[in-house]
């Protein structure tokens, strides 16, 4: 495993952002930035030896800061969308930004994905770990309590990266965190319509016109959202109107060793194989990327261009009784694992 540290670019405000790169002995390139916790690159091979970019994202800071639709980002305190902006803690009612239609979503304008944070990188035998945190104060986008977050990143030689989130907090608070990348195994070539996926799901949750959950667990067999076989993405993204935005529950909530996702493009041999703790998988399609950001290579990100598997807690778990709780309090400690393995098929 090869790692290399250097400046990024320059915050507003003067601070420094660090990128950090993996080379591991299988072919995989990873970038890593201390702003936003963003992956901001993968390249892995193809079954002809072919390395490729197969994330979207942006070789300089600067364009990161002039706003995307969090690629590759950390995403908190919460990610996904919470009703209204509001939730209630100990018969409080906590106001949070509204940035999605009425709801608020990923944490709010200023959440974890703009923030920079503190870092520590280690090199251990066959594996690069990079160590992230921050502390989110009282307060911070409308959410109650100091909440301390270590965002643990360990890159093998095998083409695994693995994350893990910690939290704890002084208060009762909401939190829910995910990485966001956005993925085209074909190297951004064309749409992910010629992409098959596999996700150990018999339900998905239904969702209204603002998609928030109407707190109803869906069966998936018979309908667009089954996909308990490798199906291709093409025929079931024109199958559901706007594509794919939609929570997955996954069969084996907390068992990091049962295969959650599999992502497969056969043209290229690539796939891409998502274990998580987590209780779901929230599936997106890139519906609304409309050409104008440009990435990597010049890549012009179009609609349907890449997906995402965000291994979370549901949408809006805070005003859903009924949905596993994302509620921490203090003493408790919020621990989740999400393994991401790059494989030739």
């Amino acid at each position: 495993m090869k790692i290399t540290a250097q400046d990024f670019g320059r915050l507003p405000d003067g601070r420094i952002a660090k990128i950090f790169r993996f080379s591991s002995s299988s072919g995989m390139e990873v970038g890593i930035t201390n702003y936003g916790g963003i992956i901001t690159s993968i390249k892995t091979p193809d079954r002809y030896g072919n390395i490729e970019e197969i994330t979207a994202g942006f070789p300089v800071l600067e364009k990161y800061l002039m706003g995307h639709p969090h690629f590759g980002v950390i995403v908190g305190r919460y990610a996904n969308r919470i009703a209204h902006g509001r939730f209630t803690v100990l018969g409080r009612e906590y106001l949070l930004p509204i940035n999605n239609g009425p709801n608020h979503l990923h944490g709010g304008h200023n959440g974890f994905h703009t923030k920079l944070w503190s870092d520590e990188l280690v090199s251990v035998g066959n594996k690069g770990v990079l160590k992230l945190t921050h502390h989110s104060p009282d307060g911070e986008e409308g959410y109650p309590g100091n909440l301390k977050v270590t965002v643990e990143y360990s890159i093998t030689d095998t083409n695994e990266i693995c994350i893990a989130y910690h939290a704890t907090t002084d208060a009762q608070t909401h939190v829910n965190l995910t990485s966001h990348c956005y993925f085209n195994l074909n190297g951004f070539k064309n749409t992910i319509y010629d992409h098959t996926l596999f996700l150990d799901s018999l339900q998905y949750i239904e969702i209204d016109e603002h998609q928030i959950p109407t707190g109803i667990l869906k069966p998936c067999r018979g309908t667009p959202f089954d996909f308990s076989e490798s199906t291709p993405l093409g025929e079931r993204i024109k199958t559901i109107p706007g594509g794919i935005d939609h929570c997955f529950a996954l069969n084996s909530p907390g068992e990091i060793g049962r295969l959650a996702a599999l992502l497969v493009h056969n043209s290229s041999g690539r796939t891409l194989e998502v274990y998580t703790t987590q209780p779901g998988i929230q599936v997106y399609t890139g519906n609304s990327l409309d050409g104008s950001y440009v990435g990597h290579n010049q890549t012009v990100y179009q609609k349907h261009s890449a997906i995402c598997l965000e291994a979370q807690h549901y949408p809006d778990s805070p005003n859903q009784p009924d949905f596993p709780s994302t509620l921490l309090s203090a003493g408790e400690v919020y621990q989740h694992e999400t393994k991401m393995v790059f494989g030739i098929d």
